[in-house]
């Protein structure tokens, strides 16, 4: 019977507004037992609430300083400690030092220790706890070597594209593939890490005329407002396909085909060289404006020289023709 009665009880936290009524009511002078009371709860809740949650200086009681106090207990009370097993940890951390990535080791250990495993994420979880970095910091050691870790979601094992109705580049007529017809383009962003400022950029295929301009940020309706702005200007037979990357700025792909009746494909993810085009450009670009660069001081006035020095410089796979050469031939034909 007792126990059928135990079952039945359940307790509950300390919500956010008994809180306040705590620290009004002890203000007033009124001790646990009669604040247990008037919140219907028992007086051990309240003494426990009010010895673990108070002024850690002063015997003060705030209620908003002591709802951020259990909330943090209660977060750090959820995590577990990664690589608890002494074994693993040591060999983990000896692999780490090598070069080795989580991934290797955690699919090496059991080779090497039979009966003893460990995922991958509980190995970066490790690497990036705060308190393991105090004592050890082995976040140099990773290829890449991020000071923060990336969130996850979004990434190679992103199982649904995030892309409304992506056409893969697969599905891209093959004539496009091999540059004798005008009028299909490949873009793309170059950002910076010093400034959210980004640059837009758009190749024609054919002739390797570019576009690019300066966006505030790197964010879909930025880059198609950019790439709108550029493409309008020339007639349909000049503006027929642009192909993408997989990035979020690419979202609103459709909207850019609307207003200029262009047809959208998505290289595979992590193949940039299907859009070889565009990187090239890049590539010529970072010369002028090399990494590091804080696009947000740069003038629209030198991104405009510079798509002006590219376009009229020629290029030995136009037979030493120029871009603006090639584009201008292409685009009074029709």
């Amino acid at each position: 019977m007792i126990l059928s009665i135990m079952k039945t009880i359940k307790y509950k936290h300390l919500s956010s507004e008994e809180r306040d009524k705590i620290a009004v009511l002890r203000a007033t002078g009124l001790k646990p037992s009669g604040i247990g009371k008037v919140l219907g709860r028992n007086k051990s809740t309240v003494s426990r609430e009010l010895r673990r949650n108070r002024a850690p200086v002063y015997d003060v009681y705030l209620a908003h300083k002591a709802q951020e106090r259990a909330q943090k207990r209660k977060q750090e009370a959820a995590r577990r400690p990664r690589l608890k097993n002494s074994a693993i940890r040591q060999y983990a951390m000896s692999k780490i030092m090598k070069g080795w990535s989580p991934e290797q080791i955690s699919g090496r250990i059991c080779f090497d220790y039979p009966g003893l495993s460990i995922s991958h994420e509980a190995i970066y979880q490790y690497i990036y706890d705060p308190q393991n970095r105090e004592e050890i910091d082995l976040v140099p050691y990773l290829a890449h070597s991020h000071r923060k870790r990336k969130k996850r979601g979004q990434g190679k094992t992103h199982s649904k594209s995030h892309i409304p109705n992506r056409v893969s580049i697969d599905e891209r007529p093959e004539h496009i593939e091999q540059r004798k017809e005008p009028g299909h383009w490949e873009a793309d962003t170059m950002i910076s890490r010093q400034s959210k400022a980004a640059i837009a950029v758009a190749t024609e295929r054919t002739s390797r005329l570019i576009k690019v301009g300066k966006i505030d940020q790197k964010s879909a309706s930025e880059f198609r407002k950019a790439l709108n702005r550029r493409l309008i200007q020339y007639p349909q037979h000049m503006k027929q396909t642009i192909t993408y990357d997989n990035g979020s700025e690419n979202v609103e792909h459709e909207l850019v085909n609307k207003v200029l009746g262009t047809q959208s494909y998505f290289c595979h993810p992590y193949h940039s060289w299907e859009r070889g085009t565009v990187e090239n450009t890049i590539g010529l670009i970072r010369r002028f404006l090399p990494k590091k660069t804080n696009f947000a001081i740069i003038a629209k006035e030198q991104i405009k020289r510079i798509e002006t020095e590219l376009n009229n410089r020629p290029r030995k796979c136009l037979a030493f023709k120029t871009p603006s050469e090639v584009f201008k031939s292409k685009c009074c034909t029709s």
